[in-house]
């Protein structure tokens, strides 16, 4: 099983020393993870800089691999939150560094944090939604320096009300445009942890992509303690089965591989 989705102390929103991820991955039988801590440039919060120091994130990782490599992989990841002022800046940034693998989200909508709700100050939450998706559209278009997309859906995460358009057509605009560039998505089982019915994206979102195409996609359980390493998992498989999902995607040096998901 692998967990391509969890963060650290390297991330500014998380206290957990990188080695108890490391020992909570082994404990709960994982064969491989990858740390995914985030770089969030120009984050509307000046209390908080997602952002942390490369060598030292490299040298830490190289140890625990000496100390764990005969129990566990460890893969160096990145979550990057893209903008689209922001672009060139990450491009400059990644080229410089070497990432097994690279997460592409979104945590802002027109400069506005999504976890404090102000993308939806003035407008409804379909006219959030929507401005949600096309900022999205314009990243993919403009940008391919990343592996899968984050939480596709994540917006959902910051509203209780019901959006009646499931936004299908610009969701395919951007799995045409990433789906032939070789990228993927995550299942990112932390939406249930955060009340949602569904990990993110939703089960209709995980199909839309399985029609267009898409085979690339990772499983990640967006962990910031051990105990939520691997949340939910099985019954993620599953589910990813029924849809007609075979593989479950791990990369190295940004090349992925494929893990049937009738063997795990």
């Amino acid at each position: 099983m692998f967990d391509y989705h969890m963060h650290s102390s390297f991330s500014k929103d998380c206290k957990v020393e990188m080695e108890d991820m490391v020992k909570g991955s082994i404990a709960k039988g994982l064969s491989e993870i990858c740390f995914t801590e985030h770089i969030d440039y120009d984050y509307p919060d000046e209390l908080i800089e997602f952002d942390f120091d490369k060598q030292q994130y490299t040298e830490r990782i190289e140890e625990l691999r000496q100390i764990y490599g005969g129990q566990i992989i460890i893969r160096k990841g990145v979550e990057i939150g893209v903008q689209p002022h922001l672009l060139q800046r990450y491009d400059d940034m990644l080229n410089g560094e070497s990432f097994d693998f690279i997460i592409c989200s979104m945590h802002t909508v027109e400069r506005k944090g999504l976890h404090y709700g102000e993308i939806f100050k003035g407008k409804s939450a379909g006219e959030a939604f929507l401005s949600y998706y096309n900022e999205l559209l314009y990243c993919v278009k403009n940008f391919d320096n990343y592996s899968i997309l984050g939480h596709l859906d994540l917006i959902k995460r910051s509203t209780p009300e019901i959006v009646q358009n499931n936004f299908h057509e610009l969701l395919s605009e951007i799995f045409n445009h990433i789906i032939p560039a070789g990228k993927g998505i995550e299942l990112n089982t932390s939406g249930v942890r955060y009340g949602l019915p569904n990990g993110l994206p939703s089960d209709d979102i995980l199909k839309l992509y399985k029609q267009h195409g898409g085979e690339i996609i990772t499983l990640g359980s967006d962990a910031h303690k051990p105990k939520d390493i691997a949340f939910q998992f099985k019954e993620s498989l599953e589910l990813l089965k029924s849809i007609g999902f075979s593989y479950i995607t791990t990369f190295n040096n940004k090349e992925p591989i494929f893990h049937s998901i009738d063997k795990l």
